[in-house]
């Protein structure tokens, strides 16, 4: 389904804040008729916001009836109304009860006392004021969660805000306890995830990517040499398996391997050129395949770890996130990369096998892959991208993160 920035005002491509565009179906006729937004929840959650408080917003703008609380998911509003009608109503919500007054940005939380409501922004740590006069915030104020009670949305901005905060290396929680613990005003046992959890699992994971932190500190400072026979050297270096991949795989898609082949090599030479990996810019690896029209193809997704990724793998998803998101479109889309992820760990570089979980959970942090496929690749070996005996040891590697998986879901279901 088709995103658009959270702030459309933002033209920026790999603007981070996302959400599905408005989609509505008019039913009925005569006074009968009536719009259903048939993918308001997912787009609420994208915002952090209740989806009752949505759909209230449009009825109090649009003078008509709403439902706010259907058993069904059906979320309706009374009246014909046009999508993009709809999208620019929701423009002026997420201005008024979303975006921080401050820094514009997306990351607030909603908190309610003494009959103010307030949004807290944990980009810039403003805490603004929404407007009391407002219609819709009455009816947030008579509809206030019971003491303790946090929906699902509400869960949802609390973890990314403070996953927003640990990139930013701001571990602790603004009263100066984890996240997690008790001196967190907002802590709950949904967390399991964030820094400050007492979960062994989640510390076992963590335990995984710090590893390969300290052994970054160890290292002596080296320079690539970036002479023309150097360079050439380097662009030999793609695996053999990869570059026989890549056309044999593509074939059968009738899209041919060249193209990909060109995009790998451009990769590695580039980082050469620069002096490794990280010095390359997301913008110009997203135009170079771009003009190389493979930019919506799912095997895109399998060269990308095994050229722009390095033992480091850990720390650079954060930073490629912005571009993988805009590469990634479709479940097809994930699970080529994951192939090509477990093609890297597997062949390329098998000492990660055992930070399969660490590289697992970022690509979950960072939105890359769903719950759904992730589940499916963590339960079977495939012999898809490498042999089986490596793809049953990349697995076996990934059933810590795969439990982490299963108990989150678990946990959120009975906090519900």
């Amino acid at each position: 389904m088709a995103t658009v920035n959270i702030r459309r005002d933002n033209p920026d491509p790999f603007y981070r804040y996302k959400m599905e565009r408005i989609q509505s179906k008019i039913e009925g006729k005569g006074n009968g008729i009536k719009t259903v937004i048939v993918n308001l929840s997912s787009v609420a959650q994208s915002l952090a916001r209740p989806p009752a408080h949505v759909i209230k917003y449009f009825g109090f703008e649009l003078g008509a009836q709403t439902n706010t609380n259907p058993n069904d998911d059906r979320w309706i509003i009374n009246g014909a109304h046009d999508a993009s009608k709809l999208q620019d109503y929701l423009d002026g919500f997420i201005s008024k009860f979303v975006l921080c007054k401050k820094c514009k940005n997306p990351e607030t939380e909603v908190h309610i006392k003494d009959g103010h409501i307030t949004l807290d922004c944990k980009a810039c740590g403003k805490i603004s004021d929404v407007d009391a006069r407002l219609k819709l915030s009455s009816f947030i104020l008579k509809n206030e969660p019971k003491k303790g009670k946090k929906d699902k949305s509400s869960k949802k901005a609390e973890r990314r805000a403070r996953k927003e905060a640990e990139a930013r290396g701001e571990v602790g929680s603004p009263d100066g306890g984890s996240p997690g613990d008790s001196a967190d005003d907002n802590g709950d046992d949904d967390g399991a995830l964030e820094a400050g959890s007492d979960d062994e699992l989640t510390r076992q994971i963590h335990d995984g990517a710090k590893e390969i932190e300290e052994e970054e500190a160890k290292e002596v400072e080296w320079s690539i040499d970036t002479s023309e026979e150097a360079i050439r050297a380097r662009a030999q270096e793609l695996p053999e398996d990869l570059k026989r991949a890549l056309v044999i795989e593509d074939d059968e898609d009738g899209e041919g391997g060249s193209n990909y082949d060109v995009f790998g090599k451009w990769i590695i030479d580039t980082a050469a050129e620069k002096g490794g990996v990280d010095n390359l810019d997301n913008v110009d690896i997203y135009i170079k395949a771009k003009e190389l029209s493979i930019e919506t193809k799912h095997r895109t997704l399998t060269v990308i770890p095994q050229t722009l990724f390095t033992e480091k793998i850990v720390k650079q998803i954060d930073g490629r996130a912005p571009m993988l998101k805009k590469l990634i479109t479709s479940e097809k889309h994930e699970k080529a990369f994951l192939g090509g992820t477990e093609r890297f760990v597997g062949n390329d570089k098998p000492e990660l096998v055992g930070q399969i979980s660490a590289i697992l959970l970022k690509y979950y942090e960072n939105d890359l892959v769903s719950e759904e496929v992730l589940k499916s690749w963590c339960a079977r070996a495939s012999k898809k991208y490498v042999d089986i005996k490596t793809s049953k040891s990349v697995r076996k590697s990934a059933e810590k993160f795969k439990e982490w998986l299963e108990n989150a879901e678990s946990d959120e279901e009975d906090s519900e």
